[in-house]
């Protein structure tokens, strides 16, 4: 997710630019995420996944009881954290996959929790490549399940470049959580001429400290487990940000030529993402006409659903989706989703 407990600049950019580290510099498109070619085949070994540069990125995991004869789940997800969380923000959401027999692997992206290169920008081609090579490793794992890639705030802007990337790899589906698509056009210039100035000349400055006035969920007790869990980074380098900017921009550019199966969740009372690059980011990827891709929209949530009071709606919807993608959501959020985009 978005840390909580991020930036108030004192360089002077914009409160939200520095929660979402502002959208994106430019729209280039995420083809641009070549998949190393060194090193051996991504691999699963002692709780990390072995990447092809040799890179090890730690991961929890939740597995069902297995059906007697069965030798995995029926379905596993791979689950993408947002921006300076790790992979204990799925801890909260985990049981509602493992009463559905879900298997669960959830790592740390490269530069946050444990990984290494904490605190320091990978760079946007090289989360995606990470994101493929996890999944080809986790399909390795278990051949015999349907796989889903699931993302939450920046983890779903990392799944929307690979969705969409030449590297995209075969899956059951996609499931993107408040995915961070505030860039390009949906962004005022002044704010991303001002994060470019500020990191070209104090690309190492640590911008830290608790903004007040922004609720990224109801549920008291997921904020304080984020607040004080030592995975959480609660600050974040100017070139870092400058490189989420990136990354959000070109999620955004995405967003016409993503393809089902995918779901993709936001909340109307969400205030990290704001409602017009969201509704900018879905009437691009309405007028692409695929109807595998399924929009929700849960006007009393913020923006981690998946751990807010009422997550039971929108998890009980993205059970029910990977069961049978072409069945009517249990809450009605893609009703929903239709009346916000008339509205937006």
């Amino acid at each position: 997710m978005i840390a909580v407990r991020l930036v108030r600049a004192t360089c002077n950019l914009p409160r939200r630019s520095l929660l979402l580290a502002a959208p994106a510099l430019a729209a280039s498109g995420c083809t641009a995420a070549p998949l190393p070619t060194f090193g051996a085949p991504p691999a699963m070994t002692d709780g990390h996944f072995t990447l092809r540069d040799g890179a090890r990125l730690p991961y929890r995991r939740w597995l069902p009881p297995l059906p007697e004869g069965a030798a995995s789940p029926w379905a596993v997800a791979l689950a993408l954290h947002g921006f300076n969380d790790s992979r204990d923000a799925w801890e909260i959401p985990a049981p509602w996959f493992l009463q559905a027999g879900i298997g669960l692997y959830a790592p740390d992206q490269r530069g946050f929790g444990a990984a290494p290169g904490r605190g320091r920008w990978p760079g946007t081609a090289q989360l995606v490549a990470d994101a493929a090579d996890m999944a080809a490793s986790l399909a390795r794992a278990h051949p015999a399940s349907r796989l889903y890639l699931i993302g939450e705030s920046m983890g779903g802007a990392v799944l929307m470049c690979l969705a969409t990337s030449d590297a995209a790899p075969t899956v059951s589906g996609y499931v993107l959580s408040a995915p961070a698509v505030w860039g390009g056009a949906a962004m005022n210039p002044l704010y991303r001429l001002t994060l470019r100035l500020v990191a070209s000349l104090a690309p190492g400055v640590v911008l830290t400290g608790r903004v007040a006035g922004v609720i990224a969920s109801d549920n008291h007790a997921a904020l304080v487990r984020l607040s004080t869990d030592p995975l959480t980074l609660h600050g974040a380098r100017v070139d870092t940000l400058e490189g989420l900017v990136d990354l959000m921009g070109t999620a955004l550019a995405a967003s016409p030529r993503l393809r089902g199966p995918a779901l993709v969740l936001y909340g109307g009372r969400d205030q990290l993402v704001p409602r017009p690059a969201m509704a900018a980011s879905w009437r691009d990827i309405a007028a692409n006409g695929d109807v595998g891709v399924r929009l929700a929209y849960y006007p009393p949530q913020y923006h981690l659903l998946l751990r807010d009071t009422e997550r039971a709606r929108p998890l009980g919807d993205i059970i029910s989706w990977i069961r049978d993608q072409a069945a009517d959501l249990p809450s009605a959020a893609d009703r929903q989703a239709r009346l916000f985009l008339t509205a937006t």
